[in-house]
């Protein structure tokens, strides 16, 4: 009598059992759903305010009259590598205003995705510290947690999503996440700076 034997999965069914058992998709979702108000309400915030209380392209032109291109530049970097402190979405609107918008906005979302790798090695060299260690694993539990189970797919989250992408890139160096994948999944900086490009070039004359 021969045995009948199960069709074996094959590795995208395994790993789409895997995400769905431990709630990454739930986590997507949500992240997502949470991502949409934001993007609308900065874009309704930027036309109310362009509109009814100052001129952004009038401050965006004293900006640029203001400070070199490399000074913004080095600054978005410092901010883009120290945890996200100034939101991106200001230099794309100052991108806009100069001679050349496609190439700064290129130029800013380059920086971001190095200052997210820089931040991925500074995640590493923090385990070496024990009292930094243990303050950033407090504190940053829920969010080590996830990235340890979702690797990958959170970090490219963390590139797309108005999410700091630096914290994400810190978590996966403090996890040992490897490298190879921060890298690759980090190149979805580059589409969320063309969506954000898109919609505030529209926005800024």
């Amino acid at each position: 009598m021969s045995k009948v034997k199960g069709r074996k999965k094959s590795k995208i069914q395994l790993l789409h059992q895997y995400y769905a058992y431990t709630g990454f998709y739930k986590f997507l979702i949500d992240s997502t759903k949470k991502a949409v108000p934001p993007i609308l309400f900065l874009v309704a915030v930027l036309w109310i305010f362009n509109n009814y209380i100052y001129n952004i392209n009038d401050g965006l032109e004293i900006v640029t009259a203001s400070f070199s291109r490399f000074a913004i530049l080095l600054i978005f970097f410092l901010s883009e590598t120290l945890l996200g402190l100034i939101p991106p979405e200001i230099f794309i609107a100052w991108s806009k205003k100069t001679a050349d918008p496609i190439l700064n906005l290129v130029l800013l979302a380059s920086l971001s995705y190095l200052g997210g790798i820089i931040s991925y090695f500074i995640g590493k060299a923090i385990l070496k510290i024990r009292s930094v260690k243990d303050y950033f694993e407090n504190k940053m539990v829920k969010h080590l947690k996830n990235t340890t189970k979702w690797g990958g797919f959170l970090i490219a989250v963390g590139a797309l999503l108005p999410i700091p992408f630096s914290i994400t890139c810190l978590a996966g160096g403090m996890i040992k996440y490897p490298l190879k994948g921060v890298l690759l999944f980090g190149t979805l900086r580059f589409v969320r700076f063309a969506i954000y490009g898109f919609v505030i070039f529209n926005i800024v004359s």
